[in-house]
């Protein structure tokens, strides 16, 4: 089983609905939900907010910490996602935010990302130095945004 599947599983079984806010994943993470059969019953959506104003004006995400911060930030992830809950009515908000190359962005070395997780309950945010090619790194950020938010129901 996918860690989709499983995800989608385990939502299925809280009554819960998902959906991801995605920066860096550029969709990924929804289509792998997607791709499962079934998935319209919890699944409400995704936001791909790469530019980073655009993590502002669709999900919320605070001006003046991306100011700040630049998009590669723990705080923005953890806001990506409960901003995508709020926006989209969901009950679990994933995010992904990071530098999957093949330049380094705002001092941040490729592999740097960041990922959340905000459920009804609580919000979890995970740093990840990942390695490899643009899209081995995009493929391990929507694996492990699924297995953080699989421990977390």
């Amino acid at each position: 089983m996918t860690g989709a599947a499983a995800l989608l599983r385990a939502l299925d079984v809280r009554g819960w609905s998902v959906a991801a806010a995605e920066s860096l994943t550029g969709g990924r993470v929804t289509a792998a939900l997607v791709d499962v059969p079934g998935a319209s019953a919890r699944v409400r959506g995704g936001i791909v907010a790469y530019a980073t104003e655009l993590k502002t004006i669709a999900l919320g995400v605070e001006a003046d910490l991306l100011a700040a911060r630049g998009a590669v930030d723990p705080t923005v992830a953890e806001q990506m996602a409960q901003g995508v809950r709020r926006v989209l009515r969901a009950d679990v908000g994933l995010a992904t935010t990071g530098v999957a190359g093949p330049d380094p962005q705002d001092g941040n070395p490729v592999g740097t990302v960041y990922i959340a997780v905000a459920t009804p309950e609580t919000a979890v945010v995970s740093a990840l130095a990942l390695s490899g090619t643009r899209d081995e790194i995009r493929t391990a950020t929507v694996d492990r945004v699924l297995e953080l938010a699989l421990t977390l129901m």
